[in-house]
């Protein structure tokens, strides 16, 4: 098992998108097409975090179709995309569900997942993101990349 180190409290998985379940790469093709990379293992994460009866939440400062993918595959009860103050969406989605700081986890890795990371009691980064995430007091971090295992590892750790 992961370095990650949850407690059985929690109930909701509350993720930034790009840089955590991406590799943080946009893609983009001849034709001007955006694309992102998403690592099956990442994906499975969603599942299993769902089939072990954990809420999701996706709050991505950018609107793509990967995540609409996955938010109709699996159900996810809070998808906000292009949110550029990210922090207002948090305390609302933890206001709705009712949770206590020991109930959810929150995953960021840039400046505009600071706010929400200070906020969350457990907050989880991954290796590549910024250094002033990196040394939010109290912040775990995975050993995967975003985009290479990072959110599967704390679905492993939490359904695990």
């Amino acid at each position: 098992m992961g370095k990650i180190k949850l407690p059985d409290s929690i109930k909701m998985v509350i993720t930034d998108f790009d840089g955590v379940v991406t590799d943080n790469c946009v893609y983009i093709s001849d034709s001007g097409e955006i694309s992102r990379r998403l690592n099956f293992k990442d994906v499975m994460g969603f599942s299993i975090l769902k089939k072990s009866g954990f809420k999701i939440g996706i709050i991505s400062g950018e609107k793509n179709k990967a995540i609409e993918m996955l938010a109709k595959k699996f159900d996810i009860e809070e998808v906000h995309q292009n949110i550029r103050i990210k922090i207002n969406v948090l305390k609302d989605i933890v206001s709705r569900y009712n949770l206590s700081q020991d109930e959810y986890v929150y995953i960021g890795d840039d400046i505009n997942d600071r706010d929400c990371l200070e906020f969350a009691k457990y907050k989880i980064t991954v290796p590549h993101a910024v250094e002033i995430i990196k040394n939010i007091d109290g912040i775990q971090v995975t050993e995967n990349d975003g985009g290479y295992g990072a959110f599967r590892e704390v679905a492993d750790c939490l359904a695990g």
